[in-house]
């Protein structure tokens, strides 16, 4: 049975990071890595570049239609996304990432420092270690993203806001390292992959 998530504070900014941690505890995701179904299709759904989500070219405007398909959402090894139950799999036409990082919190400094954000589904995520951040190899054209779930090779990502990439990179650039590396939850992030 999937626990659904505790429902989040309607303002992110009054949450502190131990609260946080607690409502991930508490969220439970379908298993839809273990489910293969032998039914295939298309659900005709698209998500946007914008994070906005549609069926058949109109617009989806419940957040809680939105939220409950994206926690059966998953990554093919193709590169594919499906929308996944126990008995069916159902293609799903991303454009960019299925997700957005629209808000961001911060506790703590250097090496201490953990960053919690929002996604566009009211999800949250911790980066570090189970959840790393990357920012592509160029630095003129940074590629900011979190991932979210699923295997590194199939990963669900969300791409970060670019006022929360600024607000990453001043905090990268004030811990003062070289090359400039933010870190969350222990792991090190720098700002340009090598």
């Amino acid at each position: 049975m999937v626990t659904p998530a505790p429902s989040l504070p309607k303002d992110f900014a009054q949450i502190s990071l131990a609260e946080a941690a607690e409502l991930l505890a508490a969220r439970k995701l379908p298993p839809v890595e273990q489910w293969h179904p032998e039914r295939e299709g298309d659900s005709f759904m698209e998500i946007r570049a914008d994070g906005s989500w549609f069926h058949e070219g109109g617009r989806i405007n419940r957040p809680a239609m939105v939220k409950l398909f994206s926690t059966i959402l998953r990554r093919e090894a193709d590169g594919s996304h499906v929308l996944v139950t126990p008995a069916e799999k159902l293609s799903i036409a991303v454009e960019d990432t299925p997700f957005r990082a629209v808000e961001m919190k911060s506790e703590g400094e250097g090496k201490a420092r953990k960053l919690v954000f929002r996604l566009d589904t009211d999800d949250l995520v911790m980066a570090g270690p189970d959840h790393p951040l990357s920012f592509g190899n160029d630095p003129d054209s940074p590629d900011p993203r979190l991932h979210v779930r699923g295997a590194l090779g199939n990963a669900l990502e969300a791409r970060i806001d670019r006022a929360l990439y600024y607000e990453i990179v001043e905090m990268a650039l004030a811990d003062n390292s070289d090359p400039p590396t933010l870190w969350s939850n222990g792991a090190p992030f720098p700002l340009v992959d090598c």
